[in-house]
């Protein structure tokens, strides 16, 4: 599929708009309205979507490759289950997109790579949403959480002291009681997911551009909502 443009269009356009450099040469099909283009995914999968309505016949079976890094799979597996559910767990570092270095399962066999620790199976720690439940469950694995992290939330409110903060008498009699459960409470909602095709499709030089641009857009009266937002938003940037 073609863009509506040609790239010496595109590159004229370049200079007064908001366009990364990344799409000037995309295979995909770009906004028509190119110089106000705005970071909507929605838009830009409903434009270059291609729907299949065939059946599985193109389908290939696994390589040798991946039948090997599959039973090294099976076998950290099985490590976890003899550990009584853990094969390792990080009690250090609090969880993040960018927390733990490159992981890898057997590295040379990888191609499409990415694990959430810097080790299979290794547990992170998610403290934001309920650092004394991260303590309870590492203490029934006979792990101890770092000193550090605990002090950090000496400081720092986690989701759950932050939603009991919230509780009237009555909410936190019917809590204690167990008529309402505690998955609101918890569930790790210290983590915050993120859509990061935007960060692919827009580039980051753009992303930035644009939320530099929400910032500015909040003016007048600085209420608490319009404070607490820039906020946020500085902190995005």
């Amino acid at each position: 599929m073609k863009s509506d443009y040609t790239c010496s269009r595109l590159e004229t356009l370049l200079y007064s708009s908001r366009l990364d450099k990344t799409l000037l040469f995309s295979p995909f099909i770009l906004s028509k309205n190119i110089t106000i283009m705005t970071i909507d995914v929605r838009k830009f999968v409903y434009e270059n979507i291609t729907p299949y309505e065939g059946d599985a016949s193109f389908l290939a079976g696994p390589t040798e490759k991946t039948k090997e890094l599959w039973n090294e799979v099976l076998k950290c597996l099985k490590e976890e289950r003899d550990g009584n559910g853990l094969r390792s767990a990080d009690p250090e570092t609090i969880s993040t997109i960018t927390s733990h270095k490159p992981g890898y399962i057997k590295q040379e066999l990888e191609t499409i790579v990415g694990l959430q620790t810097d080790a299979p199976l290794r547990r992170a720690i998610k403290p934001f949403g309920g650092v004394r439940v991260v303590e309870g469950a590492l203490q029934e694995r006979g792990l101890e959480l770092s000193p550090r992290v605990k002090d950090i939330f000496h400081y720092a409110k986690n989701h759950n002291d932050a939603v009991f903060s919230a509780y009237d008498a009555e909410s936190r009699l019917y809590r204690s009681k167990h008529i309402v459960t505690g998955l609101p409470d918890n569930y790790a909602r210290g983590r915050i997911i993120g859509d990061y095709r935007r960060l692919a499709l827009y580039g980051a030089d753009t992303l930035i551009k644009e939320k530099k641009a929400d910032f500015e857009a909040i003016s007048g009266d600085m209420t608490d909502a319009k404070v607490r937002l820039r906020e946020e938003i500085s902190m995005q940037i």
